[in-house]
C-alpha cells in the first residue's frame, strides 16, 4: 500500500510501530526517524524478523526543518506520522509542505517556554494545507484522539444535538513505585500544575489546578478519585460537536501521586524556569525528569487497566438521551503484545490507525482537520480489530 516515516521512538512510537509491523498489508514499508539512532536500530532489529513491512532507520532532528526536508525527501513516504515531542509538531509541520506529504500527530504544539496548549498555531496552516493538497490530521492518540472519534460517532449515531460532554480518563495502574509519571515527565508534569478548565457557553472557565474533584466507579477499575484538568480536545470539539453548552476533561490521581507532585511543586523541582546550578544553567523540571523512573520502563512492572471514554448528554427526536463510550485497556496484556503499558498501548493504536485513514484515502481532505472532523466508522471498526475494543452504556452514571 505505501511508506510511512515515523518520527520519535519513544513509547508511543514504539507501539505504533509494533501495530504498523502487524498491519503490513498498509503499512508496506516504514523508516522510523529520531535524534538516537540507536534506539530506532535496536527495535528494527527486535521487529523486522516478525513482519513482512519493510523497516529502515534514520538519524533526524526534529528541531530542524531542513534535516527533516532531506529525510522526507530520500525516503518520499505517503504519509509523516510524528511521535516526537509537542515542541516539534510546527517544524515537521513546515517539511511536509516544503515536500507536501501528509502530517499525522498525536498531540498539539505548545511552545517550550510555556505550558500553554491550544491548536491556534497548527490552525494556522490551515490555508497553506489546503493549497498544497495535502491533509494534517492533528491529535490522533486517545485523548485527543479517540475522544473525538467517539464524540463523531455518537453524533452521527445516537444524537440530533449533543449539549454535555465528559470525557473521563482513569488509569487503575499500578507500577509499585512512589512517585512517576506514565508518560513523558516534563509534559504530564506541565498538565497537572497548570490550571484546569472547561468549556461552558463557547467560553473558557477557568479553575484553580485540582481544585474541582469528583469520585466515579469504573467499569473494569472501580472507585477512583478524578480531577478536572484543561485539556486541549476541549477546543476543537466545541466547535466541531453541534449542541455544545459545556464539555470537561477529568482525569484520576492517586493520593500518593499527588502528595508528591504538591511537595516537588513547592520545592520549586517542577519549574520550567532555568536556575543557576554550579555555574551552569539547569531546568528544574529536566532535572527532575532525568531523576525519575523512564515511563518506558515501567509496562513490565504495571498492573490493572485503564478506562477512557466520553459521557454525552444531548437529545434525540425530541427526548433526552445519555449515553457512555468507553475502552478499557489492561496494562499486562499490553506489555504481553508490544512490550509496554496501557498509557502508550492507548496513544500508539490510534496514531497507527489515523496514519492507516490517510494513506488508505479512506480520509482525504486537503487542509488541517482535528479528528472528529472525518467520517468516525471507518476509525470505530479499526480500534475493535486492532486492540482498542469499545464498549457502549445507553444508562450511564453522569458526573455531576
Amino acid at each position: 500500500m505505501g511508506k510511512c516515516i515515523i518520527i520519535g521512538c519513544g513509547g508511543v512510537a514504539s507501539v505504533a510501530i509494533h501495530k504498523c509491523c502487524q498491519n503490513s498489508e498498509v503499512f508496506e514499508e516504514i523508516m522510523i526517524a529520531s535524534r538516537t539512532k540507536s534506539k530506532c536500530d535496536a527495535l528494527k532489529e527486535k521487529l523486522q524478523p516478525t513482519t513482512k513491512t519493510v523497516i529502515e532507520t534514520a538519524q533526524v532532528n526534529a528541531d530542524n526543518v531542513d534535516e527533516l526536508v532531506a529525510l522526507i525527501n530520500s525516503y518520499k513516504p505517503d504519509v509523516v506520522l510524528n511521535l516526537a515531542l509537542p515542541y516539534q509538531d510546527l517544524t515537521i509541520m513546515d517539511a511536509c509542505l516544503a515536500t507536501k506529504t501528509h502530517y499525522v500527530d498525536t498531540a498539539n504544539y505548545e511552545p517550550l517556554d510555556t505550558a500553554k496548549f491550544e491548536y491556534k498555531w497548527q490552525w494556522a496552516y490551515r490555508e497553506k494545507f489546503e493549497k498544497a493538497g495535502i491533509t494534517a490530521l492533528l491529535g490522533s492518540g486517545f485523548d485527543p484522539g479517540v475522544t473525538g472519534v467517539f464524540s463523531a460517532y455518537a453524533m452521527k449515531h445516537q444524537f440530533d444535538e449533543i449539549n454535555y460532554i465528559d470525557i473521563l480518563d482513569c488509569n487503575g495502574g499500578d507500577h509499585g513505585y512512589p512517585f512517576a509519571t506514565n508518560f513523558n515527565p516534563e509534559i504530564n508534569i506541565r498538565e497537572v500544575s497548570a490550571k484546569g478548565s472547561y468549556i461552558e457557553d463557547g467560553k473558557w472557565v477557568e479553575t484553580e489546578p485540582m481544585e474541582i474533584k469528583r469520585v466515579y466507579n469504573f467499569k473494569g477499575v472501580g472507585e477512583k478519585d478524578m480531577y478536572l484538568l484543561h485539556h486541549e480536545e476541549l477546543e476543537s470539539l466545541a466547535l466541531n460537536i453541534k449542541g455544545i453548552k459545556r464539555i470537561r476533561f477529568f482525569m484520576t490521581f492517586g493520593q500518593s501521586y499527588l502528595t508528591h507532585l504538591k511537595c516537588l511543586e513547592d520545592v520549586g523541582m517542577t519549574s520550567i524556569e532555568p536556575i543557576m546550578y554550579e555555574g551552569k544553567e539547569i531546568v528544574p523540571l529536566q532535572f527532575l525528569k532525568a531523576v525519575l523512573p523512564d515511563p518506558a520502563t515501567l509496562g513490565a512492572r504495571t498492573v490493572g487497566k485503564t478506562n477512557i471514554g466520553c459521557i454525552f448528554r444531548g437529545k434525540k427526536d425530541g427526548k433526552d438521551k445519555n449515553y457512555y463510550l468507553y475502552n478499557i485497556c489492561d496494562h499486562q496484556e499490553c506489555y504481553k503484545e508490544v512490550g509496554s503499558q496501557a498509557i502508550s498501548y492507548t496513544t500508539g493504536v490510534p496514531a497507527m490507525i489515523g496514519a492507516m485513514m490517510i494513506m488508505t484515502g479512506q480520509w482525504n481532505k486537503a487542509g488541517v482537520y482535528n479528528i472528529e472532523e472525518f467520517d468516525p466508522d471507518p476509525f470505530m471498526d479499526a480500534l475493535n480489530k486492532w486492540g482498542l475494543p469499545w464498549e457502549e452504556d445507553f444508562n450511564p452514571v453522569l458526573v455531576d
